[in-house]
């Protein structure tokens, strides 16, 4: 990627890096989308608007403010709406060593919400590096990465938990559980085998669900059926889909089971929870019904 790159409009780009030292700056705009198939790790942030990632790990909605980080291979497809706008940094495994050895940072697969003021921040040093393309090196790039880092630092304080005796095994180890937690989301709308989630690390299954439950303090399996509640929430909040309907579609196979999970998480039954969400006055959310909710689901 010899310069930086922007997709808007109904343009499709599909990027690539050509040297593994390389880095690039990627905008999406305007129902623009980029296929990023032969990219190094890379890093999107929601600006504005909403956009949809498709990776190997599955299918995710970035709303504005939202970031998502994705491993080497994921060969993400990002896509816009047409109001939204998505910045993209893709980076080489060189830059990505480069970055371990002068701050002794790693950046990880995962998702999650930036600060206002973190993503006034990420967006003024990615117009800053993005000017400087292709002529950028890691000195350069080292301010917007240290952020990205920053963001990551809640993750990052789970890395000691992770088997191993170097720190660097440990980060291997955190980096793969990272990116098998990401597939879980990404895939909230079925049920994952735990064989799948070993293969997507390269451990066996014993090792990998041992692991997820020391590093998570909870199964994989529970994790799931978290994950896929929670989608069920997020329809019944913002989708007019009958019951049934959000049932299957987070991977239910009939309603009575969806009920049961449903009102174990959330202490209420979907019909229910719909209501108080929806509820008009300013104020629903400090609803008897509302508080039990989100206590519960805390």
């Amino acid at each position: 990627m010899e310069a930086t790159q922007w997709a808007e409009r109904g343009q499709i780009l599909q990027p690539e890096l050509a040297d593994p030292a390389q880095a690039g700056c990627i905008g999406v705009a305007r129902l623009g989308s980029v296929h990023l198939e032969n990219g190094g790790f890379s890093v999107w942030v929601q600006v504005r608007g909403s956009s949809w990632v498709e990776a190997r790990e599955g299918r995710f909605q970035l709303q504005r403010g939202e970031w998502i980080a994705l491993e080497r291979d994921s060969r993400p497809l990002v896509q816009s709406d047409r109001h939204g706008l998505c910045i993209g940094l893709s980076l080489g495994s060189d830059v990505l060593r480069a970055l371990g050895r002068l701050s002794d940072v790693t950046l990880y697969a995962g998702r999650g919400r930036l600060a206002r003021h973190d993503l006034r921040i990420i967006l003024r040093q990615w117009r800053d590096t993005a000017t400087r393309m292709p002529a950028a090196d890691i000195g350069q790039l080292r301010p917007l990465l240290l952020q990205l880092a920053g963001v990551q630092r809640e993750l990052a304080a789970r890395v000691p938990r992770c088997p191993g005796r170097s720190r660097t095994r440990k980060r291997q180890v955190f980096g793969r559980l990272q990116r098998a937690r990401l597939y879980l989301e990404g895939n909230s709308d079925r049920i994952v085998r735990i064989s799948e989630l070993a293969e997507l690390t390269s451990f066996s299954s014993w090792y990998f669900s041992k692991t997820f439950l020391s590093l998570y303090d909870e199964s994989p399996q529970a994790a799931a059926a978290r994950l896929r509640i929670e989608r069920a929430a997020e329809l019944l909040e913002n989708t007019s889909m009958m019951i049934g309907e959000v049932a299957a579609a987070c991977g239910f196979d009939n309603c009575c089971s969806f009920a049961r999970a449903f009102r174990a998480r959330f202490g209420v039954p979907a019909s229910r929870y719909r209501q108080g969400a929806r509820a008009p006055a300013p104020e629903a959310a400090n609803t008897p019904l509302r508080r039990s909710a989100l206590r519960t689901g805390t």
